[in-house]
């Protein structure tokens, strides 16, 4: 008789990671499947912003998703150093904003206020006052929102922390296997068949990212993969301490040196090759923003594949038609930031529990019901 588990993930991203690690608080017996290697694909990839303010609108239903996940990552920050010794690189250093246009000026001010009226830690800078907070900035910029409490992590720490704490608590992780199909009695979905044999389990969570949609044929309006192109620059000195943020890319300073400048945006491919367009474009971009740049040198450059929806919002939730099978996919740019929230109201709503922190009925994949077909043994 095959082992029977509580959960079974499909994908050891960033997502997978912290709904395993959430459920393993529960006592779950959970298993993970990866098709690569834990945290290889869009999560390695990612700069790691915690940007709630900066790239979400206040209407978006992600915004109070976002902000309750930010509130989360101090006190994971130290939980998960407990655990695994784990440093994840939590910096809530602020992220600027920069507006370089009178248009721009004129609605930054307004965001900057309307957060404000509304509780945010929001404030409108001009030029003089941003170059004295970060002195190697253009001067070609009008002003910019300063947002103190937004921040940055590693997302690969992150992930290997989630990781490592989920398997301390218990969760099984199978690297390089692949799953092909899920395995149905009727309309309850009891398992996976993977190219290591078949798992058996009361649900299943597919958390793949881009490539959760192979589970959805034909899905391409629910789900497609984007994909995105950053580097990173070493200096031999820090020269920006705070993440900066525009319309064209960002800044996110990290330890010893290194600035990570992204990022491209490319739909419909799941090509990872990088292009010498994408990374000159990049180069430029950045060093316009903080012209120090152009005396540094490249430490390294790749691409990442980051799962979008149709409308720009995650999947999460229950299929509509199939028992026992779940989704947590789709965050875009936002998986990092998102984490904590997903992995724990994941785990609250597979588990059963009703008092969830927060709603997710704008997330549903249900709202993509008249395009759901699951591929099935």
């Amino acid at each position: 008789m095959p082992k029977k588990y509580d959960t079974i993930i499909i994908g050891g991203g960033i997502i997978g990671c912290s709904t395993a690690f959430y459920l393993s608080k529960k006592g779950q017996r959970v298993l993970v499947l990866e098709k690569r290697s834990l945290g290889q694909e869009a999560s390695s990839a990612a700069a790691g912003m915690l940007g709630v303010q900066t790239e979400l609108e206040e209407q978006s239903p992600m915004y109070e998703l976002a902000r309750t996940s930010r509130e989360m990552f101090p006190n994971l920050a130290v939980e998960l150093k407990d655990m695994t010794g784990i440093d994840i690189g939590l910096s809530q250093k602020g992220i600027l904003r920069l507006a370089f246009t009178e248009e721009q000026r004129v609605r930054y001010r307004e965001i900057a206020a309307n957060q404000k009226l509304k509780g945010e830690e929001s404030f409108w800078k001009d030029r003089e006052e941003i170059v004295g907070m970060e002195s190697c900035l253009t001067d070609s910029l009008v002003g910019g929102i300063w947002f103190p409490k937004e921040g940055h992590v590693s997302a690969p720490d992150l992930t290997q922390a989630f990781a490592r704490a989920a398997a301390v608590n218990g969760v099984t992780f199978r690297e390089s296997t692949d799953v092909y199909q899920l395995i149905r009695e009727q309309n309850q979905v009891v398992g996976v068949a993977t190219d290591a044999g078949e798992f058996y389990g009361s649900a299943v969570l597919v958390a793949a990212g881009a490539w959760s949609r192979r589970f959805l044929p034909g899905k391409e309006q629910a789900l497609y993969p984007v994909k995105g192109e950053a580097l990173a620059v070493k200096t031999e000195k820090p020269i920006l301490h705070t993440t900066i943020f525009t319309d064209d890319c960002y800044l996110v300073p990290k330890k010893g040196g290194e600035i990570i400048v992204g990022a491209t945006s490319t739909p419909y491919t799941f090509d990872q090759r990088v292009t010498m367009e994408g990374i000159e474009g990049l180069v430029h971009k950045a060093k316009r923003l903080l012209p120090l740049l152009g005396k540094a040198e490249i430490d390294r450059i790749w691409a990442g594949t980051r799962p979008m929806t149709g409308d720009g919002l995650p999947i999460m939730g229950a299929h509509p038609e199939l028992n026992s099978l779940y989704f947590s996919t789709g965050h875009y740019r936002n998986g990092i930031l998102l984490s904590p929230v997903t992995g724990k109201v994941m785990a609250d709503y597979i588990a059963g529990e009703t008092k969830l922190i927060t709603d997710l009925s704008a997330f549903s994949p249900a709202r993509f019901q008249n395009h759901m077909e699951v591929s099935s043994l």
